[in-house]
């Protein structure tokens, strides 16, 4: 072999080498991985959830806070920055679960230099791509805190998914086996379901818009505008975007209520179900965002599920989709059918 061959190779090897010591097993003492490799991350961490009291996760420098709220049968979690209103119970039994079977399987690098491919810098850092998870007790004790890199993501049938994790304040890096998925928008903790009420079930919608009135009842399969009894022609899938107006209505945001003299209201619908349920729903804008208010009442036969939705609604706003106004708040120039274009002139009398 030429001598030049033979100084690639040993540059390749190199190469090799150097890429198992930043990404493969790092240089931690054998004792401590004999000791860790395989095992749970946080042994006995489910037997001590009992006592989280709240749960942090850092993302470049800012952190959201998911607090208890509530007791008894209205205990659960709700987000600190949004008056502590609910997240998905989903979401979070899911990632509380993860992080009590998340394993350590292999030791990574323990380079400060190098965390970052990994994802499991400083969270801290402006740029970084990291996630500090803490469940913490009442007295703000930790039972659980790890900081999150990427998600190695298998395709593969029966094969687990893994992330490179750290534990705060060591260098040392490793590739956990688990599925452990962690954010810090708030979008994708909160829960955005406000309430539904099948279209089949609303009898009537009385409206209310400046100085308009508009009174819609159910006939067959649709709803009609019953007063005014004389108006245009309309559009039957105004009509119909009337009726699904509360089926599976969902929030962009939400806050405290605020005086409700501070900001003028668009208007207000009142939607009736079948049972008696009344929806009360008062729009207004904020700047170029529609929000809403929502109230409901309801004769006693339906009064724990009238209980069950005021404690849900009363004393907030929802940030509602801008298209949504002309569904919850209809007016009567909105529904009219366009009249038909005119046909084009031909002033030469030619034939088409």
């Amino acid at each position: 072999m030429s001598n030049r061959g033979l100084i690639v190779l040993v540059l390749l090897g190199v190469l090799s080498l150097a890429g198992g010591w930043y990404f493969g097993p790092g240089q931690a003492p054998a004792d401590r991985m004999t000791a860790e490799m395989g095992s749970l991350a946080f042994p006995g961490l489910a037997d001590r959830l009992a006592q989280a009291d709240r749960i942090e996760i850092t993302h470049q420098g800012k952190t959201l806070v998911i607090a208890r709220r509530g007791n008894g049968a209205e205990a659960g979690w709700g987000l600190a920055d949004r008056d502590l209103y609910p997240v998905q119970t989903r979401v979070l039994r899911g990632m509380l679960t993860g992080l009590t079977e998340l394993r350590l399987m292999e030791p990574r690098t323990a380079d400060p230099a190098q965390l970052a491919r990994l994802g499991v810098e400083d969270p801290d850092k402006p740029d970084g791509t990291s996630n500090l998870l803490r469940v913490l007790d009442g007295s703000g004790k930790p039972l659980a805190e790890i900081v999150l890199g990427h998600r190695r993501v298998r395709t593969q049938g029966n094969v687990p998914e893994s992330v490179y994790v750290r534990r705060p304040g060591q260098a040392q890096s490793w590739l956990a086996e688990g599925k452990l998925e962690v954010s810090a928008d708030p979008q994708t903790l909160i829960d955005r379901d406000i309430l539904s009420v099948a279209p089949e079930r609303i009898m009537t919608v009385a409206v209310t818009r400046v100085a308009e009135h508009l009174q819609f009842a159910r006939n067959g399969d649709r709803l009609v505008l019953r007063d005014p009894a004389e108006h245009p022609p309309l559009e039957e899938y105004r009509l119909d975007d009337i009726g699904r107006a509360l089926d599976n209505l969902t929030l962009l945001d939400v806050r405290r209520a605020r005086d409700p003299m501070a900001t003028p209201p668009l208007g207000e619908a009142v939607f009736t179900a079948i049972d008696g349920l009344a929806v009360r729903v008062t729009l207004f804008m904020d700047g170029k965002d529609l929000w809403a208010r929502i109230a409901v009442s309801g004769p006693d036969t339906i009064e724990a599920d009238v209980r069950k939705l005021s404690t849900r609604l009363n004393g907030w706003e929802f940030q509602l989709s801008s298209w949504k106004e002309k569904a919850l708040l209809p007016s009567l120039e909105d529904m009219k059918v366009p009249p038909k274009e005119a046909a084009p002139s031909n002033p030469t009398g030619a034939k088409p």
